[in-house]
């Protein structure tokens, strides 16, 4: 159906050209009335009729003023079907000069006006679906330019290309807006009501490569807020007409077409991770991302593994919404948040195999209930997964604990994995676990294969070349951190166990050497 407007400052003449006139009949619908020409003129900019009828000779604002002011704000003003008592030929020639589509006589004939609308209804569907086949043509064209960009091609042939298709005035900063629906949809659906809500800005809608429109708009102090504006405007009435979670995603601004390849992978980045957070809105990339402490968000995951050997389900609960709202603070890749979850399973699996408890079981149960890790796409799901597993995990540990007859020695291993770093002695471990120091020997080495200074000298090794891996600390720190104050000590021991000196162990790794020496 197509919108017609009608305006007239008298209202029983607007409720017999509502009542009277089947517009339905005609294709037409009657969006809104107006009595006054400013009225109609706010009408107008906020809607976008198709079609105006109004009366000629209104006060403030006359209808042939009403047209010039339309064709002069809007770069597609509406039809205008022009009605008069007077007939005056210098208001027709009026009319005509200003695009009127029909200048017709009050009262109006039934027949007139009917012959008159199946005529507009042609024109005007004609005129939108040729407007429709240039516009995808262009979009296709601009698109193609745009994602060729994005993928990292540039040249001075393009460069003047995307100048012409932004308009671009001088060193103009730019920003880049991006579309994310929920469902698949028909970008012809979208494209004309952003081009639409984008009217009057300098820049271009673009198609990328996985469906989603975009718009790369000259930015600037004054043109912001408009933008702002504009993309809070399209996004309530996407909602609105889709009925699907919408996020638009908004860059930061930047100079230089180079840059558009970046301001692009912003809105990728913030689409990204509002749609794993469930979310749906604006957004802007300078508000939304935020660094991350990971070192903290990993502390997180190792204090939940705590509370899950402890099995305190309640603590559970209250880790894996700290973890998570960490998650929600920042920039965390979903991979490398999965990939954390995955050494937590392990880790947990481990100990309930050490406990006589069987984890495939447990994995079996949790992947009939939530799926698998790797099938999970969002921060929402992946909540719920390591929350469910966590509280399942920690009840089996406690139960195999409680039937376990070397609950003592248990204890006895899992708090020397924790406290590997601090000053270990097997005399301390007696006294603390009320054990006599021989007997904890014996049965430290029975239950873990390795006596106790072997398997703590393992464990700090083992961390030692974790921290060698993954961290810049200097050779002297990483031996401070796994619990040898003597930097010479430690190096003999690692060389003893791994055949390398440390420094060429985190030289193979990929980090470069601490200093001259590559020892200190």
């Amino acid at each position: 159906m197509l919108n017609v407007l009608l305006v007239d400052d008298e209202p029983w003449v607007l409720e017999g050209l509502r009542t009277m006139i089947d517009w339905n009949k005609y294709g037409f619908q009657v969006c809104g009335e107006a009595q006054s020409g400013p009225d109609a003129l706010r009408f107008i900019q906020e809607h976008r009729p198709e079609l105006v009828v109004t009366d000629i000779n209104m006060p403030v604002l006359s209808g042939i003023e009403l047209i010039e002011q339309s064709n002069r704000l809007l770069a597609k003003p509406p039809k205008f079907v022009v009605l008069s008592g007077y007939d005056d030929f210098s208001y027709a020639q009026a009319a005509m000069r200003q695009r009127v589509a029909e200048y017709l006589l009050k009262p109006v004939d039934d027949e007139e006006i009917g012959e008159l609308l199946v005529k507009l209804s042609r024109k005007i569907g004609d005129e939108i679906q040729a407007e429709h086949h240039q516009a995808k043509k262009e979009l296709l064209a601009v698109s193609h330019m745009m994602n060729r960009l994005i993928q990292g091609e540039y040249g001075e042939a393009m460069e003047e290309q995307i100048k012409r298709s932004l308009k671009l005035e001088g060193n103009s900063e730019l920003q880049c807006l991006l579309v994310w629906i929920e469902n698949v949809f028909d970008p012809a659906e979208v494209s004309p009501l952003l081009t639409r809500g984008f009217e009057g800005e300098t820049g271009c809608l673009f198609q990328d490569g996985c469906g989603r429109m975009g718009f790369v708009a000259q930015s600037g102090a004054s043109v912001s807020g408009r933008l702002q504006d504009a993309a809070i405007q399209i996004h309530r009435e996407l909602t609105e007409r889709l009925d699907e979670p919408v996020i638009i995603a908004v860059s930061e601004p930047k100079r230089s077409l180079r840059s558009i390849r970046e301001l692009y992978a912003q809105t990728v980045e913030v689409v990204e991770r509002k749609r794993c957070l469930g979310k749906s809105g604006v957004f802007f990339y300078q508000e939304c991302i935020r660094p991350v402490n990971r070192e903290r968000l990993l502390q997180t995951f190792k204090t939940l593994l705590e509370t899950v050997q402890e099995g305190d389900p309640e603590g559970i609960t209250a880790c894996v919404k700290e973890s998570f709202a960490w998650i929600a603070a920042g920039p965390v890749e979903m991979e490398w948040v999965k990939t954390h979850v995955a050494d937590m399973e392990w880790s947990v699996c481990g100990l309930i195999k050490d406990l006589n408890g069987d984890p495939a079981a447990l994995m079996k149960a949790q992947e009939r209930q939530l799926g698998t890790l790797g099938e999970i796409r969002d921060y929402r799901a992946l909540q719920a997964y390591v929350e469910r597993f966590c509280l399942q995990a920690g009840t089996l540990l406690s139960e195999l604990k409680l039937s376990s007859e070397s609950n003592t020695i248990y204890q006895v291993v899992q708090y020397v994995d924790r406290e590997f770093r601090g000053r270990l002695q097997l005399q301390d471990l007696a006294r603390h676990f009320h054990m006599n120091a021989t007997y904890l020997g014996q049965l430290f080495k029975k239950t873990t294969g390795k006596p106790f200074n072997e398997y703590l000298g393992d464990k700090r090794i083992e961390e030692a070349k974790r921290l060698l891996k993954r961290s810049p600390l200097k050779i002297s720190d990483v031996a401070l951190q796994v619990g040898y104050p003597n930097t010479d000590y430690f190096i003999n021991k690692f060389k003893l166990k791994t055949g390398m000196l440390p420094s060429a162990y985190k030289q193979d790794a990929g980090n470069s050497p601490d200093g001259p020496m590559g020892e200190r």
